[in-house]
C-alpha cells in the first residue's frame, strides 16, 4: 500500500499523505475492514461444511473431523449465527456512542473476533459455540463503528471526497471476502478444519495490528464518546445485565439438571428473539408520539421496504448454507479437468459485486440522464424478482442431481450471479432510502434498523430449519422463490400507494 501513498497539499487527520487522494486514515480502516472480512468470510465458507462433516474420512477430504450434524441443524446454526452478527450491530453502535467511542470499540471488537476464531480452532462443541458467539459479538461491535470512523475522516457530508472514500472502503470489504475462501476455505476443507479457523484468527490479528499502529492517522473525533452514560445510567445498566445473566443461568441450570437440554433449548429462544426484536423496534418507532404526521407516513412506507428486504435476505444468505451444501455434495468439483474445493464458490458473490457494481453505478446515471432511471420501489421489486428467479433456476440442477448425478458448476455460478445482480438493485438503494426516510429523532439508529431486516430474514430460515422443514428440498426452494417473486410484484403493484407514504422521497 505504501506505493499508493502520495504527498498531498491538503491536510488530513494525522498525516500529510493521502490514500488514492483520500485521508491517510482511510488506508488504516480499509485494511482493518479487509482483514476482518477475510476472517469472517473465510470462517463462513467453512461453517456449514464443518458442521455436517462426519470425521476424518469425510467426503470433503478434510484431515480433521467435523461435528457430524444433520443438514437441517447445520442450516439452522448458520442462519442464527448470521442473524446474530447483524443483530449485534445495534448494541455495537450503542457501545460506540455511549461507552467506549468508535476507535476503542473497534479495537476491542478485533480482539473479541480473534479470540472467537481461536476458539473455533479448538476441537469440541463447547469451544465451537463459544467461538461463534464471540465472532458474532465482535463483528457487531466492529460493523457498527468502523463505517462511522470513515465518515470522521472527511469535512462533513459535503466533502467532495466522501462518496469516493466509502466506495474504496466497500472495495476493501469485497476484496477480503473474495480472497478468504481461496486460503481459509482451501486449508480448512482440504487440510484441517481447525487450521482453517486458525488462519481466520491470524487474518483478524493482522488487521488488528495494523489498526493499532495506524490509529495516529485517524480523526480525533473517533476517540470521542458522543453521548456518554451518566453514573446512574451505568449503574442501572449493570444491574439489569446482571439480572438477565442470573435468570438465564438459573433457567438453563435447571434444564441441564433435569437432563432435558438439547441444542434447540439454545437455538429456538435466540431465533425467536431475532424475529421479535426487529418487530418491537419498528413498533416502538412507529408509535412514538414525537413523530409528526409526515414522519409517521414515511415509517409506514418504510415497513414495506423492511419486509421486502427480510424476504430478500432470507433467500440470499442461503448462499452460504443451502447452496454451499449443494456445491459440496451434488456439484462437480472440476472445471476443464482442474479440481477445486466447494468453499471456492463463496468467492463468487464478492467477485461479481466488484465487477458489476461500477456497471450498475454507470447504468443508473445513464438512465437518469435520459430521465428513465427506475425509482426506489421499482429497484426493490427487481431485486426481489431476481432473487426469487435464482431459486426457480436452482430447481433445475436439483432435479438433475436427484439421481446422484453431479451437475456442472456453471449452474451455481449463474445462480450466484443473478443473486448478486438482485443485491445491487436492492441493497445500496435500501441503505439510501433508510437514511432518507428516517425520522429526525432516530436518524442515527435507523441504519441499525436496516440491518435488522437481515436478522429477521435469517431467523425465519433458522426457525424453518428448527421446525423440521428441509430447506434443501425442491418444494421449499420453490415456495421461497414464489414468495420472493410475489413480494416483488406486490410492491410494484402498490407502488403508487407506497410512493404516497414516502412523501417527497424518491
Amino acid at each position: 500500500m505504501a506505493s499508493s501513498l502520495a504527498k498531498a497539499s491538503t491536510g488530513t487527520p494525522g498525516s500529510e499523505k493521502t490514500f488514492f487522494g483520500h485521508p491517510r486514515g482511510l488506508a488504516t480502516l480499509f485494511m482493518t475492514e479487509m482483514w476482518e472480512r477475510f476472517s469472517y468470510y473465510g470462517m463462513r465458507a467453512l461453517l456449514v461444511l464443518y458442521l455436517v462433516s462426519g470425521g476424518a474420512e469425510a467426503a470433503t477430504g478434510s484431515q480433521g473431523g467435523g461435528l457430524a450434524m444433520t443438514m437441517a441443524t447445520a442450516t439452522a446454526i448458520y442462519s442464527v449465527y448470521v442473524a446474530m452478527v447483524y443483530l449485534m450491530a445495534m448494541p455495537g453502535g450503542w457501545f460506540g456512542d455511549r461507552v467506549w467511542g468508535a476507535r476503542k470499540t473497534v479495537a476491542i471488537a478485533g480482539i473479541v473476533i480473534m479470540a472467537g476464531h481461536g476458539s473455533l480452532a479448538l476441537p469440541g462443541q463447547a469451544a465451537f459455540f463459544a467461538g461463534l458467539a464471540l465472532v458474532a459479538i465482535g463483528s457487531g461491535l466492529l460493523k457498527a463503528n468502523i463505517s462511522t470512523m470513515v465518515g470522521h475522516l472527511y469535512d462533513g457530508p459535503d466533502d467532495s471526497r466522501r462518496d469516493g472514500g466509502f466506495t474504496l472502503f466497500y472495495i476493501g470489504i469485497n476484496l477480503g471476502a473474495f480472497v478468504a475462501p481461496f486460503i481459509v476455505g482451501t486449508v480448512g476443507e482440504k487440510v484441517n478444519w481447525h487450521l482453517g479457523f486458525l488462519l481466520a484468527a491470524a487474518g483478524m490479528g493482522i488487521g488488528l495490528t495494523q489498526f493499532l499502529f495506524g490509529t495516529k492517522h485517524l480523526s480525533a473525533q473517533s476517540s470521542v464518546v458522543p453521548n456518554p452514560l451518566s453514573q446512574a445510567e451505568r449503574k442501572s445498566l449493570l444491574v439489569k445485565a446482571a439480572l438477565v445473566v442470573v435468570v438465564a443461568a438459573v433457567f438453563y441450570g435447571i434444564v441441564i439438571g433435569l437432563d432435558m437440554f438439547t441444542l434447540n433449548w439454545a437455538l429456538v429462544p435466540i431465533t425467536l428473539a431475532g424475529l421479535i426484536i426487529p418487530v418491537a423496534v419498528l413498533v416502538r418507532i412507529k408509535r412514538d408520539k414525537d413523530l409528526d404526521k409526515t414522519e409517521q407516513s414515511k415509517m409506514t412506507g418504510y415497513i414495506w421496504f423492511f419486509v421486502a428486504a427480510a424476504v430478500f435476505w432470507m433467500i440470499y444468505d442461503q448462499g452460504g448454507s443451502t447452496l454451499s451444501l449443494f456445491a459440496d455434495g451434488k456439484t462437480s468439483g472440476t472445471v476443464f479437468g482442474l479440481g477445486f474445493p466447494a468453499t471456492w464458490y463463496q468467492s463468487l458473490n464478492p467477485l461479481f459485486v466488484m465487477s458489476l457494481a461500477p456497471v450498475f453505478a454507470w447504468l443508473w446515471l445513464w438512465l437518469a440522464r435520459k430521465n428513465q432511471e427506475p425509482n426506489t420501489i421499482v429497484k426493490f421489486s427487481m431485486g426481489l424478482v431476481l432473487v426469487g428467479a435464482s431459486f426457480f433456476i436452482f430447481i433445475v440442477p436439483m432435479n438433475m442431481a436427484s439421481d446422484g448425478t453431479k451437475v456442472t458448476p456453471l449452474w451455481l455460478v449463474s445462480i450466484y450471479m443473478i443473486q448478486t445482480i438482485g443485491e445491487l438493485c436492492l441493497s445500496p438503494v435500501g441503505l439510501s432510502v433508510t437514511t432518507k426516510m428516517a425520522p429526525k429523532k432516530y436518524a442515527s439508529q435507523m441504519m441499525g434498523v436496516w440491518f435488522l431486516a437481515v436478522t429477521a430474514g435469517d431467523c425465519t430460515t433458522g426457525l424453518l430449519s428448527l421446525a423440521g422443514v428441509d430447506l434443501n428440498g425442491i418444494g421449499i426452494i420453490a415456495m421461497q422463490a414464489s414468495l420472493a417473486v410475489a413480494a416483488g410484484f406486490a410492491i410494484f403493484m402498490y407502488r403508487k400507494k407506497v410512493q404516497t407514504l414516502m412523501g417527497g422521497v424518491h
